[in-house]
């Protein structure tokens, strides 16, 4: 019998919608193989179980959130826990010799004091500087050689791509509005009275305006893109399971710039962005279960606007799905390895 070749990777925080969404694009990914998953709520259960679409693919058993365990037998340690909870576990995998992907806000933002200020203390300021951004269209380079990676939040992996392209035009320097509408998978698998049905359902509320956590986030990628404005982000929870819908308004003279080659210079070989310019607008229906990122535009000179839309999956470009990516950039694979399926219809 052939040896295994493939990368043996570890998922901790493998039963929330994150971790479950890791699970259903590693498990078949031909480059890597499952061999560790963990879950407090759910240990000693068979994934399966839990997820009885894993049943017939994982047959691994949940363990604690051991990081030492892990490592012993994984390469590559995906985190998809709570913010503060994987600062430890990053530690201890990196110091076994292992690379991290997170998908919690632990190592987004690269000053302690801004991180402080949304998220408490953090334990480990030094690796902040060290690690890498994990949306690959900005940071592919540094992803390749990085040993920690910090996958995006939701919200800014949709907005900075419709935006990035402006900043580094010179084309964000008056006000800039991201208007976002997300699923309620955004606000992870924990109970809670406000995500359920009857609260959410045939409804539609913004909440934390102008003070969520990943504004500082999309501040900060936005600032390192040329970007000299803070932006006004308001969240939006919609009554679906999963994607996010931003419409982006940039003042001044992004309104009469010559947009289509300004994304076309950007994104045109990026695999997983569609450029629709001013044909249809996107929608969520495009990017459901995909890493894929629609984008669109209109342009008003007459009120000094740029309107840009952006959609996403949350759980697939805004979580899952760009760790992955950052994954088959780690390891040398094809960037698309694993992530190619097309939207889910109907």
């Amino acid at each position: 019998m052939a040896a295994d070749t493939r990368v043996p990777v570890a998922v901790i925080g493998a039963t929330g919608y994150v971790g479950a969404e890791l699970l259903r694009l590693l498990v078949p990914h031909p480059g890597v193989r499952v061999v560790f998953a963990s879950s407090e709520q759910y240990r000693g259960k068979a994934i399966g179980d839990v997820y009885p679409f894993l049943r017939s693919t994982c047959d691994l058993r949940l363990e604690v959130h051991d990081a030492g365990a892990a490592a012993a037998v994984a390469d590559v340690v995906f985190l998809a826990v709570p913010h503060g909870t994987a600062v430890p576990l990053a530690v201890a995998a990196l110091g076994k010799g292992r690379r991290v992907i997170d998908t919690s806000a632990d190592f987004r933002l690269k000053d302690p004091a801004v991180y402080a200020r949304w998220y408490g203390q953090h334990g480990a300021p030094q690796l902040l500087a060290e690690s890498a951004y994990g949306l690959p269209e900005l940071y592919r380079e540094q992803i390749k050689g990085a040993r920690l990676v910090a996958a995006p939040g939701c919200y800014p992996a949709g907005a900075l791509l419709g935006l990035v392209p402006l900043a580094r035009a010179g084309l964000v320097t008056e006000s800039v509005i991201v208007d976002a509408k997300s699923g309620t998978t955004g606000a992870g698998r924990s109970a809670k009275v406000d995500q359920l049905f009857a609260e959410v359902n045939e409804n539609f509320r913004a909440y934390a305006i102008d003070a969520h956590r990943h504004g500082p986030e999309m501040e900060q990628e936005l600032r390192a893109a040329g970007g000299t404005v803070t932006p006004l982000f308001v969240p939006h929870l919609l009554p679906v399971n999963r994607g996010i819908l931003s419409t982006i308004y940039v003042a001044g003279n992004a309104a009469e710039a010559d947009l289509s080659t300004i994304f076309e210079r950007a994104w045109g070989k990026e695999p997983f962005i569609e450029l629709r310019g001013e044909g249809t607008p996107p929608e969520l229906r495009d990017v459901r279960g995909t890493n894929r990122c629609v984008i669109g535009w209109r342009q008003s000179p007459a009120v000094r606007q740029a309107i840009v839309v952006t959609a996403i999956d949350n759980l697939g470009k805004g979580a899952a799905g760009s760790a992955v990516q950052c994954l088959n950039l780690m390891l040398g694979l094809p960037e698309t390895t694993g992530l190619l399926a097309p939207a889910l219809a109907p």
